[in-house]
């Protein structure tokens, strides 16, 4: 059946940085958008190969079933609302299922499944990611323990980079920063408006208490990807003791 997990990492940083809030409509029709886009253009390049190199051993006896399962992926497109994502993202999430299921039609598919969401904790570091997988950020302010004995203090990267897409001056922005470094929150920066704290709302409250994304925010956003995956997601999902 040759199966594929091809997936991605720092997909909450990415929202971050275009001031989208993780748990919001916008964001989740981003992520769904982006996940819609991989797996499409998956099974287009996998039923391309199939062109040339025949399809997996199993298609002959799975066709119906299997072409099926891509006009479902296909019409769950339908669920992303257009005003939520840059037009080129939309048409091109929208026009990689229309171009899998004509090939796959014509020509079967070298792979069964193409997409997954893996937790790409090791490799998401080496690839510089501030988030992991589909994961938000754990926290504004990360610890690092140093070899040498000793810790210090990260602030997110992408942090200034979504203040700034919010209109901050780069002057605003440093002091903002500033203050997220020594108080390991955003809430009382000076120049900063609380409309905007969602967007940097992470999964675990900053120490002493404060806002986190809901647990609801995590399975909706599952909810979101899902839909464009072959196979599972690994993900945590933060919930209150209670």
């Amino acid at each position: 059946f040759r199966p594929l997990g091809l997936g991605y990492a720092n997909l909450g940083a990415l929202l971050m940085s275009m001031a989208l809030p993780y748990d919001s409509d916008e964001g989740r029709d981003m992520a769904g958008a982006i996940t819609a886009l991989m797996c499409g253009e998956a099974y287009a390049q996998s039923a391309r190969i199939a062109e040339k190199l025949g399809p997996f051993a199993g298609y002959a006896v799975n066709r119906e079933p299997m072409l099926e399962v891509i006009r479902m992926h296909r019409d769950a497109v339908r669920g992303i609302k257009p005003e939520h994502v840059q037009s080129e993202l939309f048409l091109a999430a929208q026009g990689s299922w229309d171009e899998a299921l004509e090939l796959g039609e014509k020509h079967g598919y070298k792979n069964s499944q193409v997409t997954v969401l893996a937790p790409t904790g090791t490799i998401g570091f080496m690839m510089d990611c501030d988030t992991t997988g589909i994961e938000p950020d754990l926290a504004c302010v990360k610890y690092k323990k140093l070899v040498g004995g000793g810790v210090i203090k990260i602030v997110n990267n992408t942090v200034p980079q979504a203040l700034m897409k919010l209109g901050y001056t780069p002057e605003q922005t440093s002091e903002i920063v500033s203050y997220i470094d020594k108080n390991g929150k955003v809430e009382g920066a000076p120049h900063f408006h609380a409309e905007h704290l969602a967007v940097f709302d992470c999964s675990l409250a900053p120490a002493g208490g404060g806002r986190s994304i809901a647990w609801t925010g995590h399975v909706k956003m599952m909810a979101a990807a899902q839909p464009f995956l072959s196979g599972a997601i690994s993900k945590t999902i933060n919930m209150p003791e209670e």
